[in-house]
């Protein structure tokens, strides 16, 4: 039987936005500035989607200086400021999805662990259309996902039952976050991380297009 949902909270950077080469281009400029190795894309699929902490962390070498470590991040905020659109896009299928839940009159929400500065600045920039009801990143120096409190306020603000909303990303954090807010996760498999990732971290459904999530869900208003 197909779950039932009333609202969907989704990931931003491999959800709705492929933003992984802009990501990579300016840590990996970061790092070039101090003379530390650089990375080709595949690994930083790993290295996000914990925060601009951890990306930095796992991106200088292991036993990096404290110094050297806040020089890079410094240099990263500055190159990814001026930088943060250069090739990021919208994934194939993610307006039409979008448009289609919004005409169904689905309540839409975005909690990303992207600084709450960016997050809004792609929501305007790629989205300006959507009627997202909030738009949420993650606190300098407060909760971000996996922790459930910013789900768990979105769910508040909706007015709904956690139960009733499922939660959409592409890696563990995102399904981890969805099973520890007590929501539905929904798995894509467009992102970052590969299906078995997703299912041994409790997705409950998996997609690999964005117009699967209407053969998989049933929704209601």
């Amino acid at each position: 039987m197909k779950p039932t949902v009333r609202a969907v909270i989704f990931d931003l950077d491999g959800t709705l936005v492929d933003s992984l080469e802009d990501l990579a281009d300016c840590v990996n400029t970061a790092l070039a500035a101090h003379s530390l190795p650089e990375h080709p894309l595949a690994p930083y699929k790993y290295f996000v989607g914990m925060g601009l902490e951890n990306l930095i962390r796992s991106a200088v070498p292991a036993g990096t200086p404290e110094t050297v470590f806040t020089a890079v991040k410094t240099r990263y905020r500055e190159e990814y400021s001026q930088y943060w659109a250069r090739k990021s896009r919208p994934y194939d299928g993610i307006f039409p999805m979008l448009e289609r839940l919004a005409a169904m009159g689905i309540p839409l929400a975005v909690l990303s662990n992207k600084s709450r500065i960016f997050t809004g600045d792609f929501v305007r920039r790629f989205f300006p259309e959507t009627p997202f009801v909030t738009v949420q990143g993650s606190p300098e120096g407060g909760t971000a996902k996996p922790d459930p409190a910013m789900a768990l306020a979105i769910a508040a603000q909706l007015d709904l039952p956690p139960g009733s909303v499922a939660f959409m990303g592409d890696t563990r954090v995102d399904m981890e976050t969805a099973v520890n807010a007590g929501m539905l996760p929904v798995g894509v498999l467009w992102g970052f991380r590969p299906e078995e990732e997703l299912r041994e971290h409790g997705a409950k459904i998996i997609i690999s297009k964005p117009e699967e999530l209407f053969d998989k869900l049933i929704f209601s208003i």
